[in-house]
């Protein structure tokens, strides 16, 4: 895996799971890797991943089945979709809009290339 500047790791990390819960690798009530398996996957200390998983569970993506390993909760795709969207409409679309407002692209000009 490859990780970017400005993002912590265990975010990354998150992310990328969530991707692989949004498309199905890993289904509602599946058991993903272990914290070992998954820093040694990545090339990361344990503590990191143990990070990932803390977070993910705060989020009820997954849980922690005690002796047996972590398992993706069965809302986990819907949280994962309605946490996306909130960002994408809180934080990217304000950043889109004014991108293009300064850029003078008109609404029009905006439309057409989005196909709507």
């Amino acid at each position: 895996m490859e990780f970017e500047n400005g993002q912590s790791i265990y975010n990354q990390i998150a992310d990328n799971l969530s991707d692989k819960i949004i498309n199905e690798e890993f289904k509602p009530g599946e058991k993903i890797p272990s914290v070992r398996e998954l820093a040694a996957e990545v090339g990361v200390n344990p503590n990191t991943i143990m990070r990932t998983y803390t977070e993910l569970q705060s989020k009820g993506i997954i849980e922690n089945k005690r002796g047996i390993g972590y398992f993706v909760q069965s809302e986990a795709p819907l949280r994962i979709l309605e946490e996306r969207k909130r960002n994408f409409f809180e934080r990217i679309l304000p950043q889109f809009i004014k991108e293009a407002s300064q850029l003078g692209i008109s609404p029009e000009e905006l439309k057409k290339h989005l196909n709507l």
